[in-house]
Formats: C-alpha cells, sequence, structure tokens
C-alpha cells in the first residue's frame, strides 16, 4: 500500500494536527510532497509547499499516490472527494465521529473510481523502515523501537493495540512487514478482509496477526478468505466477557444478536483454520510457531 516511493499529501496541512502529523511523517522518511489548506495556499510547512486545492497541488508537484486527510468531521466529505477527482488512489482518514451518511457516500464514490480508503478513524498504516502515513507509532523514536522490518503483517481494529502488538513481534525477532489499523469508526472503507487479501499477495508478508474486536462482522468475513489463505494466521479478539449490547472501546464495537459477538468470531477464526490466541501475550508464540 506504501513504500519508499510513495508520493503522499497532506489535506489540513496547516492546522494543529496537520503539522504534528507532518512532522512525524517527514522524520520517518515519508515523501510528503505537498500540502493542502484553502486559503493558505503560498504557506510551507516543515518545508513542504501547501496549497489552496488538490488539483493545484498535483499541477504542481506532479503525481501524489497517496493523501491523509487531516479535517474535521464537518468537512471530510468534500475533502474525500476532492482527493478522488484528482486521482489519488490511496486515501488515509483519521477523522472520528463522521457523519455516517457522508461515509456512505465519500465510500461509495471512491469504491466506483477505484480509491482505496482507509478509515475513517484510522491512525495510519506503516512499512516499518520505509514510510508512514498518519500518526500509528506516535513518534519517530518509538515508532523505530515498535516497528521494525521483518516479516509479520499486522491488521488492528485498536490504533493503540497495532503498536503494542507490533512492539512485541519486534521485541521477539520477528518484526513487521506492514501494519494497518483498519479505523473505529462504524463504516471502514478498508476492511480486514481487504488487508489480508493484500497481504496475501505481498512477498514480505510470511504470516499475519489480525487484532478484532467484539462488533460488526470483518472478522466473519475474513475468516471467509482464511479458510483459502496460504499463510499462517493468528487472530485474538479483544472483548470476551463482555454482555451482548454493551459498547466497548470504539463506535462500531457492539454486538447485536448471534453475529459480532466474540464466540461467534472466535468460532468463525478457529473453523477457518487461524490459530485463535487466548490472551495477547500468547500472540508471539503463536506466530514463533506458525512460522518456525
Amino acid at each position: 500500500m506504501i513504500g519508499a516511493d510513495t508520493r503522499v499529501l497532506v489535506q489540513g496541512i496547516t492546522g494543529r494536527t496537520g503539522e504534528f502529523a507532518t512532522r512525524y511523517m517527514l522524520e520517518y522518511g515519508t515523501r510528503v510532497v505537498g500540502g493542502v489548506t484553502p486559503g493558505r495556499g503560498g504557506r510551507k510547512v516543515w518545508g513542504v509547499p501547501v496549497f489552496d486545492t488538490v488539483s493545484e497541488a498535483v499541477e504542481k508537484v506532479g503525481p501524489i499516490d497517496a493523501s491523509v486527510a487531516l479535517v474535521p468531521p464537518s468537512h471530510i466529505k468534500e475533502a474525500v472527494l476532492e482527493a478522488i477527482d484528482s486521482g489519488i488512489k490511496l486515501i488515509l482518514v483519521p477523522t472520528e465521529r463522521v457523519p455516517l451518511h457522508d461515509a456512505m457516500y465519500f465510500l461509495a464514490y471512491a469504491e466506483r473510481k477505484g480509491t482505496r480508503v482507509i478509515g475513517p478513524g484510522s491512525f495510519g498504516i506503516i512499512r516499518p523502515g520505509e514510510a508512514v502515513m498518519g500518526w500509528v507509532g506516535g513518534s519517530l523514536e518509538l515508532s523505530r523501537e515498535a516497528f521494525r522490518p521483518g516479516i509479520v503483517g499486522v491488521i488492528s481494529r485498536s490504533g493503540g493495540q497495532t503498536t503494542t502488538i507490533s512492539w512485541a513481534l519486534s521485541q521477539a525477532g520477528l518484526g513487521v512487514s506492514l501494519a494497518v489499523h483498519v479505523g473505529s469508526e462504524p463504516l471502514v472503507g478498508t476492511t480486514e478482509y481487504d488487508v489480508l487479501e493484500f497481504m496475501g499477495k505481498d512477498d514480505r508478508t510470511k504470516a499475519v496477526v489480525i487484532f478484532a474486536e467484539i462488533g460488526g462482522v470483518q472478522e466473519e468475513e475474513a475468516a471467509e478468505l482464511i479458510k483459502e489463505y496460504e499463510k499462517p494466521v493468528v487472530a485474538y479478539v479483544a472483548g470476551s466477557m463482555l454482555p451482548k449490547g454493551m459498547r466497548f472501546s470504539h463506535a462500531s464495537a457492539i454486538v447485536e444478536g448471534d453475529k459480532g459477538s466474540a464466540e461467534s468470531k472466535i468460532r468463525a477464526f478457529k473453523e477457518s483454520g487461524a490459530l485463535v490466541a487466548s490472551s495477547p501475550k500468547e500472540i508471539v508464540e503463536l506466530v514463533r510457531r506458525s512460522v518456525k
């Protein structure tokens, strides 16, 4: 999804969050080639030129592969549509509390245009040693410690656990090939199934870890793909002790009926052939055993 050559744009670059994320991505080595804030064109943020529109940025700096849309919920729909119409094929949306109908609209539009949207509510994605989009990892020092280049792909519904699990894999000498926080909103563009499919074709990824949560059906859908997967998959489902109907962690993590419960997800993973960890600390041992 990203690499050392990925040319990245930051929408909302002059805001406090935009400046923070831009500095972090630049320090890590990401090729941030431009930023957009309407009415702020002509400025620079950490040496990155700022433009009034995405189309102007593309015209001035050349082709742009990906965008990080750090825009408030009330304007995120327009920002994503603008990036799609400018030909950008990968858009990360860290914004939380996006109006549901706005998310439905721009995700459907992205699908029609062949654009991959990660989020809303995603901390980001990272290809260790090459590039990061968003602020997964939090700081240069922590990201270098937690995300060491390796062989395990990490897919997570929790931003914090994306870093924690990657750190444990890195400390064990396994390292991480690619880590993706799919997002914490009720509706997201790129699902666990989608990332799992991508990692199945990624030569650097030899095994995959999924940090799952109760609520929604992402895990049940991913389990269908695992049945035919050629790489070992280790899964952990958080929230197994909560009763039905209780919200857990994120807006999307609520169980209704039979689908979305921890029992349903664990059963689906086991039936698919995935190794299911009973606790987070067991994840590393299962991965080590599966790739030995």
